[in-house]
């Protein structure tokens, strides 16, 4: 690897799949540490999706889905990504390179007495490549139901970057 991503190996995941459920190319005028900073703030946000309910009479549910970010650290683990960690992370963070990161989706449902009931999440490897204004994303389903696709994991980053981009 040339001497621009030698700094960013202790961030790219060692038992990330080589083939990918989804790949996709983007066009991006800024550097790495923007994207680190926007995953980061992507860390405990969440939203609402309909699904079929966890139990038994698939019914459909109105459920919560909450956002956990971890970046790889040492090759082998993975550590919180979020407002309070950012600056220790990004001091080994060049312009350019590869950064794996760990995104996890908990699920939760109110049941008939509004009280929240969770459910299996999903669990996602994300690899981002930029490389001379290029961005790969590689994203790859690891654990759970699937009730969240890899593609829109992808497109929740997008919207994140965009979303932070200086206008």
């Amino acid at each position: 690897m040339p001497g621009l991503y030698r700094n960013n190996m202790k961030r790219i995941y060692h038992q990330f799949p080589p083939k990918p459920e989804f790949e996709r190319k983007y066009n991006f005028q800024s550097d790495l540490p923007f994207i680190v900073r926007s995953m980061a703030g992507m860390n405990g946000q969440f939203g609402t999706f309909i699904t079929d309910s966890p139990d038994m009479k698939l019914r459909p549910v109105q459920a919560k889905r909450s956002i956990t970010i971890e970046i790889t650290d040492r090759t082998v683990n993975f550590s919180s990504l979020n407002k309070d960690t950012i600056e220790s992370v990004l001091r080994d963070v060049t312009n350019e390179g590869t950064i794996d990161f760990r995104v996890t989706l908990k699920y939760s449902f109110l049941d008939d007495k509004f009280d929240r009931v969770p459910f299996k999440g999903d669990s996602f490897l994300v690899r981002t490549s930029l490389d001379s204004g290029i961005l790969t994303m590689n994203v790859h389903h690891i654990d759970g139901m699937g009730r969240t696709e890899s593609v829109r994991i992808a497109d929740t980053i997008v919207d994140e970057i965009i979303k932070n981009a200086p206008k």
